[in-house]
C-alpha cells in the first residue's frame, strides 16, 4: 500500500529549497566544484573551553539519565544571569526561562501552545520559514506583513487591517533579521511594545543573531523595553553566536505565561536537551560573561571583503550591521530564481533566491559568509566571471 503525506506537507518549507537542493546535486555531477553560500550554517567551532567542558561532561557517566524538559536549573540561571550582563534585564530563572533544542524548536511549536486553530499570527515577509511553517502545523492562519528596503525593513503596523489585527494572537519580528541583515534599534521595540499592549497582540522576537553585529553596533533585546515582559517573549540560540549549530540549544525568555505554555507542550515532544550540551551551553554564557570575544569580529572581515569584492565587479550592496548574511538586490533583467540558477549552473556558486522567504524578497538573494576568506573571494571571483559573460 502506498501512503501519501498529509495535505499539510505540501505548505510546508518552500519548494525552493527543494529545487536548489536538486539544481546542486545536478552541478556536482556535472563535474563543477560548488560553493555553497545559501545555508546559514557556521563554520567556525566552538571555543576551546566549550568543546573541554563537552567532553568533560561526556565522560560522566551520572549524566546520561533523561534531563529536565524545561532545562537544568543551573542553565536557567546562568541564561538569567548572561540577559542581564548583556541587556540588563531581570529574568527569573523559575519562571521565565526555558531551554529549547535550538531556537527553531521553539518557534515550531509555539502556536500549537497559544494558539487555536484559526487564530492569526502577523508573520514578516520576508522571513525565515519556520515562522510560516509552524502555523501550518498548528492550524493557525498567517497574516504576511511586508518588509521592504524603502522602511528599512521595518513593518508598518499602522498598515495592518483593524479587522486583522482584532483576531491576531501573536507577531513575529526578527532583528538582527535572517534574510534581511537589517537591524532595529530600542526605540522601535517600544513603540511596537506600546502598539501590541494597545492591540492585546503577543509580541515575539527572534534574537539569534543579537551577538553578530558590526561597526560597534550593540543589537537590542525587546525585554529592555519598561514592561515589556508583561506582553512579549523571546527566543534566543547558541547557534550562530556560539558555534553550537549542531548541538541544538537555545532558549526561550519573557512572558511567564508563554514560558509555561510552551514547556507544556514540549514536555509532551521530548525529554530536553542532552545534559552535556546544557553543561557546554553554560560554559559559553559564563565564558561571553568574562571574556566578551564575539564571533562577530570574524563575519565583519568577511563581510567587508564580500561587500567591497562585489562592488568592484560593479554589484554594489549596502554594509549589513549585523547577521551571517548579505540580503542583496540583485541586478534588473532576472527573477531571484532565474539569477540563482543561472549563476549555479555557471559558476557553482550556491545563493537563495530571495523569495524563498516570502513574495517580498523577489528581486533579491541572500548570501551566508559560512566560508573563510579564501573561499569567500573565490566565490566573488566566479561571481565576476558571471557577470562578464552576460
Amino acid at each position: 500500500m502506498k501512503i501519501s503525506g498529509s495535505d499539510r506537507l505540501n505548505n510546508l518549507g518552500s519548494a525552493i529549497f527543494t529545487e536548489l537542493a536538486e539544481w546542486k546535486e545536478q552541478v556536482i555531477k556535472s563535474g563543477i566544484d560548488v560553493i555553497d553560500l545559501g545555508i546559514g550554517s557556521p563554520d567556525l567551532p566552538p571555543s576551546a573551553k566549550v568543546i573541554q567542558t563537552l567532553h568533560e561532561a561526556i565522560d560522566n557517566s551520572n549524566l546520561y539519565g533523561y534531563p529536565m524538559s524545561e532545562g537544568n536549573l543551573d542553565l536557567r540561571v546562568t541564561v538569567s544571569k548572561w540577559y542581564q550582563y548583556r541587556f540588563n534585564v531581570v529574568l527569573d530563572a523559575h519562571t521565565e526561562v526555558l531551554t529549547l533544542m535550538g531556537s527553531q524548536d521553539g518557534l515550531a511549536h509555539l502556536a500549537m501552545a497559544i494558539c487555536n486553530p484559526g487564530d492569526i499570527v502577523l508573520v514578516p515577509d520576508p522571513g525565515y520559514p519556520i515562522y510560516s511553517a509552524s502555523l501550518e502545523l498548528a492550524g493557525v492562519k498567517p497574516y504576511f506583513v511586508p518588509l521592504q528596503e524603502e522602511h528599512d525593513f521595518l513593518p508598518q503596523l499602522e498598515k495592518i487591517p483593524d479587522s486583522i489585527l482584532k483576531q491576531a494572537k501573536f507577531m513575529i519580528l526578527n532583528y538582527p533579521s535572517n534574510p534581511l541583515a537589517a537591524v532595529t534599534d530600542l526605540a522601535f521595540f517600544e513603540r511596537w511594545v506600546n502598539w501590541a499592549k494597545e492591540h492585546e497582540i503577543l509580541v515575539v522576537h527572534d534574537l539569534a543573531y543579537s551577538e553578530m553585529a558590526f561597526d560597534g553596533f550593540k543589537p537590542p533585546s525587546v525585554l529592555e523595553v519598561k514592561g515589556a515582559k508583561e506582553i512579549a517573549v523571546e527566543f534566543h540560540s547558541m547557534s550562530k553566536a556560539f558555534n553550537m549549530a549542531g548541538c541544538r540549544i537555545g532558549f526561550l525568555v519573557g512572558h511567564s505565561d508563554v514560558v509555561s505554555a510552551l514547556k507544556i507542550i514540549k514536555s509532551n515532544i521530548d525529554y530536553g536537551v542532552f545534559i552535556p550540551v546544557q553543561k557546554a551551553a553554560i560554559a559559553a554564557l559564563e565564558e561571553d560573561m568574562n571574556n566578551n570575544e564575539s564571533v562577530a569580529i570574524h563575519y565583519e572581515k568577511r563581510r567587508n571583503l564580500m561587500v567591497n569584492g562585489l562592488a568592484d565587479i560593479g554589484w554594489h550592496i549596502k554594509k549589513p550591521k549585523a547577521s551571517m548574511f548579505i540580503w542583496a538586490k540583485i541586478p534588473k533583467g532576472w527573477t531571484s530564481r532565474q539569477f540563482a540558477n543561472e549563476l549555479l549552473f555557471s559558476e557553482g556558486v550556491v545563493v537563495i533566491p530571495g523569495d524563498a522567504f516570502g513574495s517580498q524578497g523577489e528581486g533579491y538573494v541572500r548570501i551566508a559568509l559560512v566560508h573563510n576568506e579564501e573561499v569567500l573571494l573565490e566565490a566573488v571571483e566566479r561571481m565576476g566571471r558571471f557577470f562578464d559573460k552576460r
